[in-house]
């Protein structure tokens, strides 16, 4: 197994990508508020400034910027994708998965309880969230503004609008000229 080592810089602009396990699901933006919660009280406990966010159906990308001595973005990013997690579950709901029955079957997309071959425990629940995430070190001001424009330009990009002004879950409005 990897052990994988992400760069730790105090104080840098970080730019995010994180996806959903299930790429076919909309869970983002039906949950939107949720999210927005789960952002606010991680930074209430873990301040960070957000210069850019987007949120799609099936992934976010975001540019953030950490305080002066401060390098610890994955704690953070872990805490938002754990409070989501655990409000989408209290609000009843579970993510479908493929998985494999005892007998080394694949089967189809159940839910976790549904095949009486595996077990219903709450830590074999499907997951919400892929695994890891996707980071890059802002390096000047160049990428920065290439990474911000990204976040904006995603929608468009992905086929849910013509403009990023059309889309809801960005913060394209927030830093509108």
């Amino acid at each position: 197994m990897s052990k994988y080592r992400r760069p730790k810089r105090p104080g840098a602009t970080v730019f995010f990508t994180v996806n959903l396990a299930d790429t076919s699901s909309r869970l983002l933006v039906h949950e939107i508020a949720k999210l927005r919660k789960a952002v606010a009280q991680t930074r209430a406990t873990r301040p960070f400034a957000v210069d850019a966010w987007v949120v799609l159906p099936n992934h976010m990308h975001c540019v953030w910027t950490l305080p002066e001595g401060d390098a610890d973005y994955s704690v953070r990013m872990g805490a938002i994708k754990g409070r989501f997690t655990q409000m989408v579950r209290r609000s009843g709901f579970s993510p479908t998965s493929t998985v494999t029955n005892t007998r080394g079957v694949v089967g189809g997309r159940v839910r976790v309880g549904e095949n009486p071959d595996l077990p219903a425990h709450p830590r074999d629940e499907a997951p919400i969230w892929q695994k890891r995430f996707w980071e890059h070190h802002i390096r000047d001001d160049a990428d920065y503004a290439a990474h911000v424009n990204y976040c904006w330009i995603n929608p468009v990009k992905h086929g849910l609008v013509d403009d990023p002004d059309d889309w809801p879950f960005s913060s394209f409005y927030r830093n509108k000229p």
